[in-house]
């Protein structure tokens, strides 16, 4: 068992990360942006304790690692929503916050012996033929792309004296991920059985994996020994936004108005991400997990 330290543990993939290490033995921290409201039960089960705390103070970071002293550290905290209003937002929480962190981590008298930092596919930007390994260069599109891409150089100045692995996750999600997302904002007008559904650009397809299987995943990873790797973490499967939108249309039994909001289309938007995953498999094997289809399923019952 490893004392593991989740910061963005309140988030949608912190949640299920925290309750997948808890289930395989581990002693898992949380940090948070606001404590637990009571109402609530207060710190979830699969918590072992949480600690409020800002990556931009970074004063109470090195207080929360000198308390926790973690064995392993998952970063997952970030501005993640590409269309997030404040531009400088990315730049001092995904990088500057993520520097907080590792000179917390590199500053303890014991360093962990595993720190995996979530970036993001976005990095690569609008790649349009093939499959997209750790080997194809950076383009990115926009502004959390950047940020992104940045928090990588800039955490490698860490290399030397902190076990980094960089995971790059292509889209996922689940039950109780945000309706600013496009699959959940999918299944929640299917399930309202609403007549119409205004969306963006329907010409973009996307690598959709389980939130399930990334966070086996991201355990697989802590647990093992992928420092200094940077890896893709997606399921090698494209689908095309008007493929998903016949899919949820089958499974619920109708089909709603289609619109295309001008709002909702993104000048710089990515028009098409397919990842490998051979890199990944390399590290820690076989990596399976439900269908785009049983995914969409748990979605739409949940």
């Amino acid at each position: 068992m490893s004392r593991i330290l989740i910061t963005g543990a309140e988030g949608f993939t912190g949640r299920y990360l925290a309750a997948e290490l808890a289930a395989h033995g581990h002693e898992v921290h949380g940090l948070v942006m606001r404590a637990p409201d009571g109402r609530h039960g207060g710190t979830p089960s699969h918590l072992a304790a949480t600690h409020v705390g800002d990556l931009l103070d970074a004063e109470r970071l090195a207080s929360v690692v000198a308390a926790v002293r973690p064995d392993k550290v998952a970063h997952l905290a970030a501005i993640a929503f590409v269309g997030h209003g404040d531009v400088e937002a990315f730049y001092r929480v995904n990088i500057v916050g993520t520097r907080h962190l590792l000179a917390a981590l590199a500053a303890a008298g014991t360093a962990p012996s595993s720190v995996l930092l979530a970036s993001s596919a976005n990095i690569y930007g609008n790649a349009t033929e093939g499959v997209i390994d750790e080997s194809v260069p950076p383009a990115p599109a926009n502004d959390y792309a950047v940020s992104k891409l940045a928090m990588e150089y800039m955490a490698r100045t860490w290399s030397g004296r902190l076990p980094l692995t960089v995971v790059r996750p292509f889209n996922y999600t689940g039950i109780g991920q945000s309706e600013d997302f496009l699959l959940p904002k999918i299944v929640a007008h299917f399930r309202r059985k609403a007549a119409v559904l205004e969306l963006g650009n329907l010409d973009v397809e996307r690598d959709f994996s389980d939130v399930r299987t990334v966070v086996q995943v991201y355990r697989k990873l802590l647990e093992g020994a992928a420092a200094n790797q940077t890896l893709n973490v997606c399921s090698g499967h494209g689908q095309t936004l008007r493929g998903i939108l016949d899919l949820v249309s089958d499974m619920a039994g109708y089909r709603p108005e289609i619109r295309v909001n001008p709002a909702f289309v993104r000048a710089n938007e990515v028009r098409r991400l397919l990842g490998s995953k051979a890199a990944l498999e390399r590290c820690i094997g076989p990596v399976e997990g439900p269908t785009l289809k049983e995914t969409l399923g748990w979605m739409l019952a949940g």
